[in-house]
């Protein structure tokens, strides 16, 4: 039975005193009407130290890179156009691979050439992200983005972070202004 979360509200991996191993990570989106045609929406999850730093740029898990060198966290592919239902873009990750540097997965969804294309996500509607046991294919959570982000061309929508030893997730809902490029060097 899935839970629909709010911002800020943090939960627990640990399902029937089980911890979770395998998640899938769906995020999803539709233009609304006032959106400009030829958007590009592209999923990722950046993986961070306990600093809140990558520690390489292979930490970042994208359309350019979608695979970690751990094998952890892998991101299924690039959805050029973003039609259709349910989830857009999914990245998988097998917490029991994580390795031990990595404290927090973000995972966002960035627009791509927003600036140069003077798109935001002001012009999306319906944007979620949602955690799936890979081995039930049950759904555990989803938080939809409700608020706005006129002007934004990112978003975080979650993070799943270690805390005392258990993975639990985190629902952000925090809009930026800078494109994914210039979002990974804040955690450079």
């Amino acid at each position: 039975m899935s839970v629909s979360l709010q911002k800020g509200q943090r939960v627990s991996l640990v399902k029937d005193n089980n911890p979770v191993k395998n998640v899938i990570v769906g995020l999803g989106w539709d233009m609304n009407k006032l959106g400009k045609k030829n958007y590009d929406l592209d999923a990722f999850a950046i993986a961070l130290t306990n600093q809140d730093k990558m520690s390489s740029k292979s930490d970042l898990v994208y359309f350019g890179n979608l695979k970690h060198p751990s094998k952890a966290i892998i991101h299924t592919g690039d959805n050029l156009t973003g039609r259709g239902e349910g989830d857009d873009e999914q990245i998988m990750v097998n917490l029991d691979g994580i390795p031990e540097y990595v404290h927090k997965i973000i995972f966002g969804v960035s627009i791509y050439k927003a600036n140069k294309r003077n798109q935001d996500f002001g012009q999306m509607n319906n944007s979620f992200i949602r955690l799936i046991d890979a081995n039930s294919k049950q759904e555990l959570f989803k938080y939809n983005l409700q608020e706005d982000f006129s002007g934004k061309v990112t978003v975080l929508a979650g993070e799943i972070y270690q805390r005392n030893g258990e993975w639990k997730f985190n629902a952000l809902g925090i809009g930026q202004n800078e494109e994914l490029r210039e979002l990974t060097n804040l955690y450079s």
